[in-house]
C-alpha cells in the first residue's frame, strides 16, 4: 500500500495547470474577463490627467462631468481602450492560429511576413505617395498584410506541393527578410517623409481614432469569428496531416482558412497600431498553460488576455514616462524578451 501511495503521488503534484476540468476553464475565463475590465477601467482613468472612476462612468454615461473631462474620456480615451482591444485580440489570436499551423511554439504572427508586409506598403504610400495621416496609410497597411500572406502561401505551395509548415515558416522567414530590406532602401532615399510614420513604426496609440478604427474593424471582427469557426479543425491538425483526414478534417482548406484569419486579424491589428511585436508570442502560452493543448479554450483564452497585455501595457506608457508617453510596443517588447527566454526554457510549458 506504502508503494502504491507512492507511485499515484507524484502524477498528482505534477498535474499541469491546464489539465483541468471544463468547469475549472469557465472559471479561469470568468476571471481572465474581470482583469479586462479591470484593464478597460484602467484605460480610461490613467493618462496626463488620472482621472478618478465616478467621472469616467460619469463620462461615459452623460453624467454631470466637466466638459473637459468628457472631452478627454470620450474623444481620447474610448478610441484609445477600443483601439487595444482590437489589436490585442488580433494579434494574440493571429499567434495562437500560427502556432497551431505551424507547429512552432515560438511563432508570432510576423512569421508569416504579415507585419513586414504591411510596413512595406505603408513605406511605399509615405515615400512615394505623400500619404502621412494614420487614417490615410492604414489601407496600405491592410493591403500589404493581404499581399504578404497570398505570396507566403504561393511559394509555400509552389511546385504542386502542399504548403506544410516548415514551408509557409520559411516563406515567411525569406519574405519578411526581403521587404525589410526594401523598407530600409526606401526610408534611406527621403528620410524626412519617413519622420511622418515613426509613431506607427513604434507601435504607438497616439493620434489613433475612430477613423483609423472603424475601417479595419469588420476585418478583425470576421478574423476572430474566422478563428473560433476554425478551432476544431485546429484541434485535429495538430494530430498530423494523415491522421487529420482520417478523421475527416480538410487540411488543406483549414490551412488556407487560418492563413486568411492571420492575415485578417494580425493585418488589421498591425494596421491600426503599428508593428507591435512579441504579444502574439506570449499570450497563446499563457492561454495553452491555463487550458491545455484544447484550440477552442486556447484561442478563447487569447482573445481576453491579448487585450488585457496590451491596455496594461498602454498604461505603463502614459504613467512611466508622464507626461510624455512611451509606445505600446516598446513596453511589449521590454517585457517579451525576458518573458520568451523564460518559454524557451520551459519544454514543458510550450510543447505544442
Amino acid at each position: 500500500m506504502n508503494d502504491t501511495r507512492t507511485a499515484v503521488k507524484p502524477q498528482r503534484e505534477s498535474r499541469a495547470p491546464g489539465r483541468q476540468s471544463p468547469g475549472g476553464r469557465a472559471i479561469a475565463l470568468l476571471v481572465l474577463l474581470a482583469l479586462l475590465v479591470v484593464a478597460v477601467f484602467l484605460s480610461l482613468a490613467v493618462g496626463s490627467r488620472p482621472m478618478s472612476l465616478d467621472v469616467v462612468w460619469g463620462a461615459l454615461t452623460s453624467g454631470d462631468v466637466p466638459a473637459a473631462d468628457r472631452a478627454a474620456v470620450v474623444d481620447l480615451r474610448l478610441p484609445r481602450t477600443v483601439l487595444g482591444i482590437l489589436v490585442g485580440a488580433g494579434l494574440a489570436v493571429a499567434g495562437a492560429i500560427i502556432q497551431a499551423v505551424t507547429r512552432n511554439p515560438l511563432a508570432d504572427p510576423g512569421i508569416l511576413g504579415v507585419t513586414s508586409g504591411s510596413a512595406f506598403m505603408v513605406a511605399v504610400a509615405v515615400g512615394f505617395l505623400g500619404i502621412a495621416t494614420p487614417s490615410g496609410y492604414v489601407w496600405f497597411a491592410l493591403a500589404g498584410a493581404l499581399l504578404a500572406s497570398v505570396v507566403v502561401y504561393l511559394i509555400g505551395s509552389a511546385g504542386g506541393r502542399s504548403a506544410g509548415p516548415a514551408q509557409l515558416t520559411l516563406a515567411g522567414v525569406a519574405l519578411s527578410a526581403v521587404l525589410s530590406g526594401l523598407v530600409s532602401a526606401i526610408r534611406l532615399t527621403d528620410p524626412q517623409s519617413f519622420a511622418a510614420i515613426q509613431t506607427w513604426e513604434s507601435g504607438s496609440f497616439q493620434d489613433r481614432g475612430w477613423d483609423v478604427i472603424v475601417p479595419v474593424l469588420p476585418f478583425v471582427l470576421a478574423g476572430l469569428l474566422l478563428a473560433l469557426a476554425l478551432a476544431g479543425s485546429l484541434n485535429a491538425l495538430a494530430l498530423g496531416d494523415d491522421l487529420a483526414s482520417a478523421l475527416g478534417s480538410s487540411v488543406l482548406r483549414t490551412r488556407v482558412l487560418a492563413v486568411v484569419a492571420v492575415t485578417l486579424l494580425a493585418g488589421g491589428a498591425t494596421a491600426m497600431g503599428g508593428p507591435i511585436i512579441f504579444v502574439g508570442l506570449m499570450v497563446p502560452h499563457v492561454a495553452r498553460w491555463i487550458a491545455g493543448p484544447d484550440q477552442r479554450w486556447i484561442i478563447t483564452y487569447s482573445m481576453v488576455l491579448g487585450p488585457v497585455l496590451v491596455l496594461v501595457a498602454d498604461v505603463l506608457g502614459r504613467v512611466v514616462a508622464r507626461p510624455g508617453e512611451i509606445p505600446v510596443g516598446v513596453i511589449t517588447a521590454f517585457v517579451g524578451a525576458p518573458v520568451l527566454i523564460w518559454l524557451v526554457r520551459r519544454s514543458r510549458v510550450i510543447g505544442l
